[in-house]
């Protein structure tokens, strides 16, 4: 995480409150980097409103630019405003959408987390970060590269998390049910795919210092036992993964980060490997 040096915000004008930029005025101040303000709109002209904001953030010591833009999309804007900007994450306030346009239509959100080429981080309340808990989601059974580097990248952006709200950090894996009729013996006793696991988040709790009592490794679905897990520690935020398993189709299927997003209470960081958002942003750049 230290390496993001530019963070893109979108503002919402038609918000008093802008939990996007409460967030962001932290982490500006935790990795020294620059905002870039985005208001997606084409009707009214909110340069005043952007350049107060902007005033007030160099105040502050936080240097600040902005934009007021529209492509067609709020994703689209987005998505063009951070690569013209050379932003390195991407940080939104989330307003969930109702249950029956959510069945019609696909969320906002869900687009910008399928399609941009840099971390989204989705603001959700306006509780504080400070001394709070985060929540490092990973699929510890994953085996390829691809996985594994998702996975440390995952755990080592929630311990910068954690390390910037002098936190707590917690590491959180699902494990599939025992099958009798699995061909390897191992996935056949819930014992020895536990031990499986813990054996494989040992690593991350020598190199992170992750206490063992902060290690939720249990049997179900990874979109129940997340908000769950996150529920009952307080989470303030789920740091989680999104891969696409065969080039872009692969992003067009429902993934665990967009199930989970609206029942999470805390705020949302979602990441994809690199090759992912490599190819994202040759997709932008066609």
């Amino acid at each position: 995480m230290q390496s993001i040096k530019r963070i893109l915000v979108v503002i919402d004008p038609t918000r008093e409150d802008s939990v996007a930029l409460v967030r962001s005025r932290l982490l500006a101040g935790y990795l020294g980097a620059d905002l870039h303000l985005l208001v997606c709109e084409n009707r009214r002209d909110y340069g005043n409103l952007l350049s107060e904001l902007c005033d007030s953030l160099e105040t502050a010591g936080i240097k600040a630019s902005y934009t007021q833009a529209w492509h067609s999309t709020i994703t689209d804007t987005i998505i063009r405003t951070l690569l013209a900007e050379g932003c390195g994450l991407v940080i939104k306030q989330h307003t969930p959408d109702n249950p029956l346009k959510k069945a019609l239509l696909t969320p906002d959100d869900w687009k910008l987390l399928r399609y941009c080429p840099a971390p989204v981080l989705l603001a959700k309340g306006s509780a504080l970060w400070m001394h709070g808990k985060v929540l490092a989601a990973v699929d510890l059974g994953d085996h390829d590269d691809q996985h594994q580097q998702l996975h440390d990248s995952i755990v080592s952006h929630a311990a910068d998390l954690a390390r910037m709200i002098s936190g707590e950090l917690h590491l959180l894996s699902a494990h599939p049910a025992p099958m009798l009729s699995a061909a390897n013996p191992i996935y056949q006793l819930r014992e020895t795919i536990l031990k499986i696991y813990a054996d494989k988040a040992s690593r991350y709790l020598n190199e992170y210092d992750i206490a063992e009592g902060n290690t939720h490794i249990d049997e179900g679905p990874a979109d129940t036992l997340i908000p769950r897990v996150a529920g009952q520690i307080g989470a303030c935020v789920t740091v989680i993964g999104t891969v696409a398993r065969t080039g872009i189709s692969g992003a067009l299927i429902g993934n665990t980060a967009e199930v989970v997003l609206d029942q999470l209470a805390g705020d949302v960081l979602v990441l994809k490997p690199d090759d992912m958002i490599d190819h994202l942003q040759d997709l932008v750049e066609k």
